[in-house]
């Protein structure tokens, strides 16, 4: 752990007396990881702390994850901590390693949960406070789950109205003691989508008597490509990416059927669109070319994590008040992508980086079954989480049109 990052204020002061508690909250939940819609233990150990601290906890329908309510006022922010894990086999040696084979929190998630309940326990102990309304939300299955999408429609935002919304990632990619944020675009939008090219299996001695649906995944991989690199601006960030292909059971059988499973991401909704539009042109053309039948299926996707500029410029003041202009960094954009966007599309709000690592060009990366985290960082977050909510709740901070 690298030293403690000094703290002003009673904001820094009472994340910093709560060190301690941060590293066993978080190392308490990194022993029992738990897959989307399934984090059954890990949702009934935040309620006990909420509750032991007199918040009430309302569990979402579906039975994980949850909100509690702090404080009075006309205004409201949302803090939101993500709390499922991934299906990958811990390679850390950790003495507090994850206790269920095959699960680790390899994203950080156990650190976020820590970092909002140290958070609630600023506030219900009432070292610190703040003008209005904190919605704590414990959000189930971030990890490809769409546990954002879901909380919303099951009218979290009509039970909890709110002017403004926070969350914040550990970042290896940042120094402990920094906090990465900038306006606009921060991670992008995502879209699985599978395609089957559908011909007429055979043997592989008589492949004139075949239409080989392998040859048409090949040519529909390769001609995928050129979306990108032959239709999308150099200077606009587009990716897709064919991530598997599946056919044939033997080497002399020609299969019946090909599958490509592809992902889309982008950081403008037209190149989206675009993107996806394109997708299905190929794989027709392909098919229709080799006299292949051919059907696309896009998943549900996630939206591009977008800050607001207003509150962004806000809770960007707060944090250099916090720690210090120079560890106020821009934001490092990425293609991979968050359901927090979900909530940022109907809410202003902002979505921060925080610094992780003692050294980054050493550390692992997210989703790596050897991560870890600088648990120096956990004060710093709690800290960076209320001085954020404090100024997206102060008089002249943006106001939610729908809310």
């Amino acid at each position: 752990m690298t030293t403690p990052i000094p703290l002003p204020g009673d904001v820094g002061r009472a994340a910093a007396a709560r060190a301690g508690l941060l590293v066993e909250l978080r190392r308490a939940l990194h022993r029992i990881p738990e897959p989307g819609y399934r984090e059954e233990r890990t949702t009934g150990f935040v309620e006990a702390f909420l509750r032991d601290r007199g918040l009430s906890f309302e569990r979402f329908p579906g039975g994980t994850g949850g909100v509690a309510v702090w404080g009075e006022g006309a205004r409201a922010v949302l803090l939101r901590a993500d709390l499922d894990a991934l299906r990958i086999d811990e390679a850390t040696g950790l003495s507090f390693a994850s206790e269920h084979p095959g699960l680790m929190h390899a994203c950080g998630h156990d650190a976020h949960a820590a970092m909002l309940l140290a958070a609630a326990d600023c506030l219900a102990s009432g070292e610190v406070e703040l003008p209005g309304r904190a919605v704590l939300v414990f959000q189930p299955a971030e990890e490809g789950g769409g546990g954002g999408r879901r909380m919303l429609e099951d009218g979290l935002l009509e039970r909890h109205p709110v002017d403004g919304a926070l969350a914040l990632h550990v970042w290896p990619g940042l120094p402990t003691g920094t906090v990465g944020v900038s306006p606009g675009p921060v991670m992008a939008s995502m879209d699985r989508i599978r395609l089957v090219f559908r011909g007429r299996g055979g043997h592989g001695a008589l492949p004139h008597l075949t239409v080989d649906p392998v040859v048409m995944a090949a040519e529909a991989v390769l001609g995928l490509q050129t979306l990108v690199s032959r239709g999308i601006d150099p200077l606009e960030p587009a990716v897709l990416t064919v991530g598997a292909i599946r056919a044939g059971t033997a080497e002399n059988i020609v299969p019946d059927e090909a599958e490509l499973l592809a992902t889309v991401r982008a950081f403008d909704p037209a190149v989206r669109e675009k993107l996806l539009a394109g997708v299905e042109r190929v794989g027709r053309g392909v098919a229709a070319a080799h006299g292949g039948g051919f059907e696309v299926e896009r998943g549900e996707g996630y939206p591009v994590t977008r800050n607001d500029p207003a509150a962004t410029g806000r809770v960007r003041e707060a944090l250099a008040a916090l720690l210090g202009e120079e560890a106020v960094r821009p934001a490092q954009r990425t293609m991979g992508a968050e359901d927090m966007g979900f909530v940022l599309e109907r809410v202003p709000g902002c979505y921060l980086q925080l610094g992780a690592a003692a050294d980054p060009s050493r550390a692992e990366p997210l989703h790596s079954p050897r991560f870890d985290l600088d648990e120096g960082c956990l004060p710093v977050g709690t800290a960076a989480l209320l001085a954020a909510a404090r100024a997206l709740l102060e008089p002249g901070a943006p106001e939610n049109p729908s809310g």
